[in-house]
Parts: C-alpha cells; structure tokens; sequence
C-alpha cells in the first residue's frame, strides 16, 4: 500500500468541526460516564444552546442522573457536562427541555426505582416511574428544588412540552405497565394543561397499546400530527387531532420504518414536517415486542404533505458502514436522536454516539437534508455558520 493521508479523528472535546465530507457542523459533546444516553436540545433567549441526557453507570442503575452541556453562543466548544439531579434510590431518566413563554426553563424527566438482584430480570422497572420537575430562571445554570409533575405509576415522557396557538400546553406521555409484554401494552396519553402547567388532565390516544414517545406537532392552529415509536419494530405510526389535543385518531402505519427506539419530529419554519430518526425495521406482527440490537443509521426525512409521503431523506450517521442482514450487527449504537430548528434556521441535533460513550452533536439546515445546497459558510471556514 502507497502513501496516505490520516483522517483527523473527531474526539470527546466537544469543539465544533466541520465535516468536509457531509458538509455538516458536528461535535462529541464531553462526557466523563460510563454511559450516556436520551439527549434533548434547547435554544435559549440568549442563543445559547442546552443540552441534556442522563448519565451514570447504565440505565436502570441508582447512579444514572441527568447532566446538561452549554453551548454559548459566539463560542465553539459545548462545556464539559454538569449532573443537576441525584436521587440515590431512583434511575432518572429521559430529560426534555421547556422554555415556558415567561422565560424559565423546565427540565422534565423520568424517575423509576433503580434495579437490584430481587427484582425480575424480564422486567425493566418502568412501571415504578414518575415524571419530575426541576426549574431554572437563569437560562440553566441553577436549578430548583425537584418537585412530582405526573405521579401516576408508570408515568414517562421523552418529547417537550409544546405551546399550542391558543396558548394551551400539550405534553405527550405513556404508561409502562408490569405485566409480560416487555412493554408492549404501553399506552399513550396526551397532558393537557390550560393554566400554563398549574393543572394538567389526561387525554388517552385510542388502540395506543404499543406506540409510545408521540411528538406532539402543530401544523395549523388546532391541528396535531402525532408521530410515534413502535414496539413492535414495525414502522413509525401516525395519528391526527382537529381539537387542540381533546381528542385524537387512532395510529396508523407509516411508510417509515421503526427499530422500537425514540424518533423525533417537528415542524420546521417553511410549514414543512421533519423527522430525525432510525432508518431500519425488523418485524410485522403487531402482537409480537421486539427489541433488535441495532439502531443504525441515524437520518433525516421532511414531508411536505403532513406525514403521508417522506420524499427527502438524508443520512447523517452510517456509524461503521454494515448493511447486510448478517453484518449489521456489527455496527455501534447511534441512537435515541433530538432535533430542533434554531431562530436563524439552522437545524441542530443529537444522539447517543458509538454505544452511548457519548452524545453528538451536528448542526444543518433544510436546503441541506433537501439537497439544495451545500451548508453556507462551512467551506474549510474556522468561523462555521452553526458556530455560537
């Protein structure tokens, strides 16, 4: 073999880099655990972007807790991580972050009671959870005391609270159940809060069982589009409601495939649908939980007609590169990814990278996942256009 040229490495610094080969902005965030997983994104009043995961040993685990990143804006290099919440006798789990119209941020998450050796090894312990609150009225930097939001057993979240155009908040949710179905029996349901989240009802999705973590869109004032996970590892499903979230239909398949891992939806600044998920299916029975190893590739869709057809599709992560039936196991993990659309229109997202050893950042825009354009300004530029 002749000369060649190494390839810089990317590395757990959390500085931005330009990818010259997706022309993508992309970083690993730090992080100092043994596993890292479940990230959310926030912009903050001030461009400064919030990331948060939980983080610990292992999920299930009493030391997994929640840490969140900064990303200042005018800076290029996401700050080494924080851990905000610790509750020795629980697994707190699957963060989001709510900028509430008054200007406070909400950090949601889940709380279920750690794993130990007398419990049944079939069983995850979702069951137990709750939903928690912490609130900071300093763009992140403190937090307040940890306080019970949804107290149901069972009770867990994934996706933000959404402010619907009439000023009601929508927050989407499932109940776990312990029962032998390895969570096939999860059911969603919609909280509904018309006092900026004084008080909440419960609104059930109708024959839910099974599809879970709904991102909760508005594309016309009223009108929702639901997305949601599969457990069966069929295909993502789709359900709508005309009322502000009082009612809804039931879910219908998809012609996106599903792993049973988290997706994430929404609505972008041109009206158009986007969706950053796992491009990868292995099951069709509808009765049957499945639970693959494999969540590769991580990719970005748009649909221009609500969710029916998704004819713009672009992959951001090939993780190791396997696609055969026999060797696609062999990839790493990249999973569980976030997205959100900036106030300048940039696109930016985050998964668990490589096994959950750390969360990725990238950072696009729409002409981007389209094929329009390359990214402006990140032509070998240092000053990149998704630079804080």
């Amino acid at each position: 073999m002749g000369n060649y040229i190494e390839l810089p490495t990317l590395t757990r610094d959390g500085k931005l880099y330009h990818n010259n080969l997706l022309d993508s902005v992309e970083a690993l965030i730090p992080n100092h655990f043994a596993s890292v997983h479940a990230a959310d994104l926030l912009e903050l009043p001030n461009g400064d972007l919030l990331a948060c995961w939980f983080a610990g040993s292992d999920e299930g685990n009493a030391d997994i807790s929640i840490a969140v990143s900064r990303l200042k804006n005018g800076e290029s290099q996401w700050e080494d991580e924080k851990i905000v919440s610790d509750d020795p006798t629980r697994s707190e789990q699957n963060p989001s972050l709510f900028l509430t119209p008054d200007g406070d941020v909400w950090l949601m998450y889940t709380a279920q009671v750690s794993r130990a050796p007398e419990h049944n090894p079939h069983f995850n312990l979702q069951y137990t959870a709750e939903i928690r609150r912490k609130i900071s009225k300093d763009n992140g930097y403190t937090w307040g005391p940890t306080e019970t939001m949804f107290s149901r057993a069972g009770s867990f979240c994934r996706q933000k609270i959404q402010v619907l155009s009439n000023g009601r908040w929508v927050f989407g949710n499932w109940i776990c159940f312990p029962d032998e179905t390895r969570n096939g029996s999860d059911i969603t349901v919609v909280q509904i809060s018309d006092d900026k989240g004084k008080t909440w009802r419960e609104v059930e999705v109708p024959e839910s069982a099974g599809r879970v973590h709904a991102n909760l869109i508005e594309m016309e004032p009223g009108h929702i589009t639901a997305l949601f996970r599969s457990r069966f590892a069929d295909n993502i499903y789709i359900a709508y409601s005309d009322d502000y979230g009082d009612t809804w239909t039931k879910p219908e398949r998809t012609s996106l495939p599903n792993n049973n891992s988290s997706i994430s939806a929404i609505r972008l600044q041109s009206g158009a649908l986007a969706l950053i998920y796992n491009e990868l299916r292995f099951n069709d029975d509808v009765t049957k939980t499945v639970w693959p190893h494999q969540r590769c590739p991580v990719t970005f869709a748009i649909s221009d007609d609500n969710g029916k057809t998704w004819p713009y599709k672009r992959t951001i992560e090939m993780g190791e590169g396997f696609t055969g039936i026999y060797n696609d196991i062999n990839n790493r993990r990249y999973e569980y990814p976030v997205m959100m659309q900036g106030k300048d229109g940039r696109i930016h997202a985050a998964y668990s990278f490589g096994d959950r050893s750390c969360v990725k950042y990238v950072c696009v825009d729409e002409k981007w996942i389209r094929g329009e354009k390359k990214l402006e300004g990140a032509e070998g530029d240092p000053s990149m256009p998704c630079q804080r």
